[in-house]
């Protein structure tokens, strides 16, 4: 696709406000071209003789008591990010019910009246905001997905500057004031370089 007609394409997707779910919503039975990927080039983990596998499990239910548990945690989180790149986290202290919560506030942003939600997409920073594909006009291809964005620090946002359908920041607020406590209290005693640290600051609780 010419650079021009790409850039058009990406436009009018982008004034639809819709997103990706806009596409789905209209009934669309082909991918449009602007989202079209090349074939992936990495090799199968089982091409290169990996057959038993599975993403590693770090527990934390332990460390508040345990300093020879806590540090072998921390060997754990450094061995996972070094070897995997990521791994799951349990016994981290946040209610399933409020992990819950948070995805089906999601869920109620993304399902109502596409006009409400409209009111929302922008491409500049604001203490809400919901886009598709943030790097949209930099990066190519263009990746299926939509999402929102909520600032919490170093000031929360207002309730008025929140949908009403999601209006979750507390709960937000606290899912991440808990995994904070935790992370905090429990590990900064243990001597994490500065790679381990580019790793938990881009973790995603599961």
């Amino acid at each position: 696709m010419a650079d021009s007609d790409r850039e058009k394409e990406l436009k009018a997707f982008d004034d639809t406000k819709l997103g990706v779910k806009g596409l789905v919503d209209a009934g669309i039975t082909k991918i449009p071209r602007i989202f079209h990927h090349p074939p992936d080039n990495f090799k199968k983990a089982s091409d290169l003789g990996y057959k038993d596998y599975t993403i590693p499990v770090i527990d934390l239910a332990s460390i508040r008591e345990d300093l020879r548990e806590r540090e072998r945690v921390v060997e754990r989180i450094k061995e996972a990010s070094e070897t995997w790149g990521f791994f799951q986290i349990v016994n981290h202290g946040i209610p399933v019910s409020t992990l819950e919560e948070m995805v089906d506030g999601v869920l109620r942003f993304f399902e109502q009246d596409s006009e409400v939600k409209k009111e929302f997409y922008t491409r500049e920073l604001r203490p809400f905001f919901y886009t598709s594909n943030y790097n949209l006009y930099t990066t190519a291809p263009t990746t299926w997905k939509d999402s929102f964005y909520c600032n919490l620090a170093p000031n929360a946002p207002k309730p008025e500057d929140l949908p009403a359908v999601c209006r979750c920041v507390p709960i937000l607020v606290s899912a991440q004031a808990i995994f904070l406590n935790v992370y905090s209290s429990k590990l900064q005693s243990n001597m994490l370089n500065f790679s381990l640290l580019s790793h938990i600051s881009n973790l995603i609780i599961i």
